[in-house]
């Protein structure tokens, strides 16, 4: 069953986040406003080495003042693709250059809320070039070794959406291998 939809209002935009109001019509006929958060789209990237091991960064978020680990990813800059805006985001937050990378998976997460996309990408090589350039991104970075991962992912140390999905096709991806 399709909803329809009649239009769409900004209520509030900045340059991260736009909250909609669209005018919506279910299928059983009721017609309403549903709030819609549009947001810029995400590319995750998964580098692993050939110790089989995944770098990852030990980071502190406030909204939910949580500290967890995570895969390097940032928002897609405009007229950036995908693949190159999670190469830059390795490098800037982690200090390695990432070799080839290659479309891993796509999500959406939340998507009764949101229009947002996670490009997620694997490389199977990277240099160190120096360090982070993003200094506020994370207190700790390090390649951790894929046997962790599944009982980092158990006990909540990485918590998310991004991460998650990237690492959990890395494992599925190496359980084939």
């Amino acid at each position: 069953m399709q909803w329809k939809t009649y239009g769409e209002r900004q209520i509030y935009t900045n340059p991260w986040v736009n909250l909609c109001l669209v005018d919506v019509e279910q299928p059983d006929g009721r017609r309403w406003e549903h709030h819609v958060v549009r947001l810029r789209h995400l590319a995750v990237a998964a580098v692993v080495n050939d110790q089989r091991e995944i770098l990852m960064m030990w980071r502190h978020r406030f909204i939910t003042d949580s500290w967890a680990w995570e895969l390097p990813m940032g928002l897609i800059e405009e007229g950036e693709t995908p693949e190159a805006a999670a190469a830059r985001e390795v490098e800037e937050e982690t200090g390695w250059r990432p070799g080839s990378m290659k479309p891993l998976v796509y999500a959406e997460p939340a998507n009764g809320i949101t229009d947002s996309q996670h490009y997620v990408f694997r490389a199977d090589v990277a240099t160190r070039i120096g360090d982070p350039t993003e200094k506020n991104e994370s207190d700790r970075i390090e390649w951790v070794p894929l046997d962790r991962v599944r009982g980092m992912i158990d006990r909540r140390e990485v918590v998310s959406s991004g991460s998650l999905v990237g690492l959990l096709y890395v494992l599925m991806d190496e359980a084939i291998r």
